[in-house]
């Protein structure tokens, strides 16, 4: 894999590749993703051209909705329905940056914490945004992060 290749590049290349391999999970899920990175293109104006972190924050508005239709058919008791999302799941999370460990959600939090003096859960906000902009470059769990610092603040 060239690393040069911007984030939609490698998207638009392996798309290629899974309809010559005739993977019709990747491509179909592929397809998806290039649309929603279409859509907002077009949405910006003609000759718009995403940034590699702009292409990943859609990926990661994909990737929360596969796992929110997952907990939902699988509470509904629609197994081969939360399966495909899975399935989707899986392709999506390939081209996302690494996840955060826990230990380094927790290390973000507690330096977010020390930086902005927070010491109430009113200033709860204040510690998110700081947490999350220490965890820039990784995919962090929105849900994992509040938890945290709720637990850090009360």
């Amino acid at each position: 894999m060239v690393n040069d290749m911007s984030l939609k590049e490698r998207l638009v290349a392996d798309m290629t590749q899974a309809m010559k391999d005739k993977d019709t999970n990747k491509l179909s899920t592929l397809r998806m993703a290039k649309a929603a990175l279409m859509n907002e293109e077009n949405k910006r104006g003609v000759g718009t051209v995403l940034t590699d972190d702009e292409v990943s924050k859609i990926l990661l508005s994909l990737v929360k909705q596969r796992k929110d239709s997952i907990e939902q058919f699988t509470a509904n008791g629609r197994t081969e329905l939360a399966e495909k999302e899975q399935a989707e799941l899986a392709v999506l999370e390939e081209y996302l940056p690494k996840a955060a460990t826990q230990e380094e959600v927790t290390a973000a939090v507690e330096a977010a914490v020390a930086e902005t003096g927070a010491s109430s859960i009113k200033e709860m906000g204040l510690v998110m945004k700081a947490a999350l902009a220490k965890l820039a470059g990784k995919t962090a769990d929105g849900k994992m992060v509040s938890e945290t610092v709720k637990a850090k603040l009360s």
